[in-house]
């Protein structure tokens, strides 16, 4: 699949199939995802991999109760590292990590739908819960899940803004 056409057909998928999701795509997407940019190539970065049920139950709890995040055959909490990104200060910790966590969370979405599997990126959860499930330590901050598996449903290509009202060019 050429990027164009990744990048134009991936949707958000919230309805998975059962069926596995194998370690070596998990793995695969994981390094795609380290080739993302990173501020000063600091990749303040780390990912969870969950599939065990009790975890993924926690991480449903967390995302308000969002059941695709339980039923999901795997899900992937993204982290910001301040430890890494210490080297820029406050804008680093505020800002360049959670760019860095963004670009990589691109990347694995896009290999994922290459390969036929759906995700859906989910930022709405309670941080403190979600901490408190993987056990994170404090210079880990959870800044999104990705949910992933075979969909179970066709995704909705939303309408997007018009580039005439939202590139500005000076």
């Amino acid at each position: 699949m050429d990027v164009v056409e990744c990048i134009e057909g991936r949707t958000s998928i919230r309805v998975f199939r059962p069926d596995p999701v194998d370690d070596e795509t998990v793995n695969e997407s994981l390094r795609l995802a380290n080739l993302a940019p990173s501020a000063g190539n600091l990749q303040a970065r780390d990912f969870f991999v969950v599939r065990d049920q009790k975890t993924k139950k926690a991480l449903k709890e967390a995302a308000l109760n969002q059941d695709f995040v339980r039923t999901a055959p795997v899900n992937i909490v993204c982290c910001a590292n301040h430890e890494r990104i210490k080297h820029y200060g406050e804008r680093g910790r505020s800002l360049y990590c959670l760019q860095d966590v963004a670009a990589a969370i691109q990347n694995m979405m896009l290999y994922l739908h290459s390969k036929g599997l759906g995700s859906v990126w989910v930022g709405a959860f309670d941080e403190a819960k979600a901490r408190a499930a993987l056990n994170l330590p404090p210079h880990l901050r959870p800044v999104a899940i990705l949910s992933i598996g075979y969909p179970a449903e066709k995704g909705i290509h939303r309408k997007r803004l018009p580039l005439e009202q939202i590139v500005h060019r000076v």
